[in-house]
Parts: structure tokens; C-alpha cells; sequence
């Protein structure tokens, strides 16, 4: 997900956009399709194609297409480091 990939809260991106931190979590879940405004409004704030955020087909997070591991698992690798 482009939001938590950028450490961003619903409400971060909610408040960014001018809606309602519901209706991130309606837009994640796919229990809500966005208008077209809010669709490119999300492809300006991204810097996304507007393909690139909304697909019928799951798409790998852009970390893990780039760099072959997803931002998740380079974070994870590097706080066990800290910890040792």
C-alpha cells in the first residue's frame, strides 16, 4: 500500500486530500471505488500513473519491484540489526 509504504496514518493522507479518514480505509479495503476527482487527486499526491494506484490486478509494492524486498522486510532487517 503507496500509504503505509510512506509511513503516512489515514488521517495524514485524509487531511492531505480533503477527506475523511474513512474513506482511506474504504479505498484500502476496496469496499469503495473513488470518484475520478479523488482518483487523480491521489495520482498527484503519489506521483502515480492513475493505473499505478487503482488495478484490477495486485500489484507488487514499488520497493520490492525496484529493489527485490519490500520496504517492510528492509525495515525488519534493519531494527534486528539494532538489536543485536
Amino acid at each position: 500500500m503507496l500509504r503505509a509504504e510512506r509511513n503516512l496514518s489515514r488521517q495524514d493522507l485524509a487531511d492531505a486530500l480533503g477527506i475523511n479518514y474513512q474513506t482511506v480505509g474504504f479505498l484500502e479495503r476496496g469496499d469503495y471505488n473513488p470518484s475520478l476527482t479523488l482518483a487523480l487527486d491521489l495520482s498527484a499526491y503519489f506521483g502515480l500513473p492513475v493505473e499505478a494506484i487503482f488495478s484490477r490486478q495486485p500489484l507488487r509494492p514499488l520497493s520490492e519491484a525496484v529493489y527485490g524486498h519490500s520496504h517492510a522486510e528492509a525495515e525488519k532487517k534493519t531494527m534486528k540489526g539494532r538489536a543485536r
